[in-house]
């Protein structure tokens, strides 16, 4: 068989069998995974990539008879239903029966379930179709929202769907650091749809799950939950000035901070150091996209003591002796003030304790300084004060020649 000659030929030769499948969901499930391949190649706006290839699809296969063509068409048409062309789409007359059903499903359960800590919250919705002999079994569509990078990380549409559910609910029950509760319908769908916006931007997807392959039916069947009627989650505002000042005498009295001797710190040097480094940890939080310093995680921990850290700011010996300290009397406080169990407390000093020492090698070989940093921390090195322009200008005349050859 000749090679097809456009993408639209690859497509029906991917779908040749597409009438031959038993039931609605299966096809629908061979749409999406299709649709994965356009959603994961385009390089921006992604939804609307996907949407694009459907209108253009559905134009250049409008004279195709086949079954496989006119049913792939429907397919489509009901994935994408806002793609040109889609309310056009007629019933084939070799389609078969179960296309009816495509797309006919109605929400029969929405719950949300996630960590203790608030880093991933996954969002279930179970579907059933009007007609399960031809539209297929009840399932599940499955939505995981990291709140860390503040992306919609994974979608998954499975089944059966009282199986799913079932292992969600047994797994929750069992594990003190997740929690499972019935979910309103509008809010889940505009939680899963906020960040999956800013999913479909994404210069590089993430690399595990199901997220391309099964994103078209998983936003297809999101879209037929209402319109939130409830307030969205709020997320905290950025703490102001004096709200940073309150926050840090609370801290520094707390039985937190005397646990990790922060409290006795009295030498000068010493005491910048606690200062700076507890700057570092409400700056850090003030960048994630929930910026709340008291959400706290041995996730968000990693991210701040093994790669932020390293990137934005310049430590010298001092801090980096106190980072650990404070990193550790943090967490501890910050789970206390959030009300989480003491296991999730005990788990991440312990997983911070144990990146001490990665952290000392980060430090120490500066490898992942970026270009600022490392610039900022030649200059001290060389007792340049970083924030005095008279001297940084008269280090660069002193220095013109080397920079020169460095260039």
């Amino acid at each position: 068989m000749a090679a097809p000659q456009n993408p639209y030929d690859a497509v029906l030769h991917a779908a040749r069998d597409v009438a031959k499948l038993g039931c609605a969901l299966d096809a629908e499930m061979l749409g999406t995974a299709l649709l994965g391949s356009v959603y994961s190649v385009a390089t921006s706006d992604r939804a609307d990539a996907v949407r694009t290839f459907v209108g253009e699809f559905l134009s250049a296969t409008t004279r195709r008879r086949t079954a496989s063509a006119t049913t792939i068409r429907e397919v489509f048409a009901a994935l994408v239903p806002d793609a040109a062309g889609a309310g056009e789409v007629k019933r084939g007359a070799q389609t078969p029966a179960w296309a009816d059903q495509l797309g006919r499903v109605r929400p029969t359960g929405c719950y949300a379930y996630g960590d203790v800590y608030g880093d991933q919250t996954s969002y279930l919705v179970t579907f059933a179709y009007d007609d399960e002999h031809d539209g297929g079994p009840e399932h599940a569509v499955v939505a995981l929202v990291d709140h860390n990078i503040g992306i919609t990380k994974d979608v998954f549409v499975g089944g059966p769907a009282d199986r799913i559910l079932g292992q969600v609910r047994e797994m929750c029950a069992t594990d003190e650091l997740t929690w499972f509760r019935e979910e309103d319908p509008g809010r889940l769908r505009a939680e899963v749809e906020r960040h999956l916006d800013i999913t479909d931007d994404l210069s590089d997807l993430p690399q595990d799950g199901n997220l391309a392959t099964d994103r078209a039916l998983a936003k297809a069947r999101l879209a037929l939950l209402p319109q939130p009627t409830v307030p969205p989650l709020a997320e905290p505002p950025e703490l102001s000035g004096p709200d940073r000042e309150r926050l840090l005498r609370d801290f520094l009295a707390s039985a937190e901070a005397a646990r990790f001797g922060l409290d006795k710190v009295a030498a000068d040097d010493e005491l910048a150091s606690l200062h700076f480094c507890l700057s570092l940890v409400l700056d850090h939080a003030a960048g994630l996209p929930d910026p709340d310093p008291l959400r706290w995680s041995p996730a968000v921990a990693g991210l701040f003591l093994l790669d932020w850290v390293h990137r934005r700011a310049v430590l010298d010996m001092d801090d980096a002796a106190m980072l650990p300290r404070v990193t550790r009397a943090w967490s501890a406080y910050a789970m206390r003030k959030k009300g989480l169990p003491d296991a999730a407390t005990e788990q991440t000093d312990t997983v911070v304790e144990d990146m001490i020492p990665e952290f000392a090698r980060l430090y120490a070989t500066g490898e992942k300084r970026s270009p600022a940093t490392a610039a900022v921390a030649q200059l001290i090195s060389e007792g340049v004060d970083p924030n005095d322009p008279e001297a940084i200008d008269a280090w660069i005349e002193t220095n013109r020649h080397r920079l020169s050859d460095d260039g």
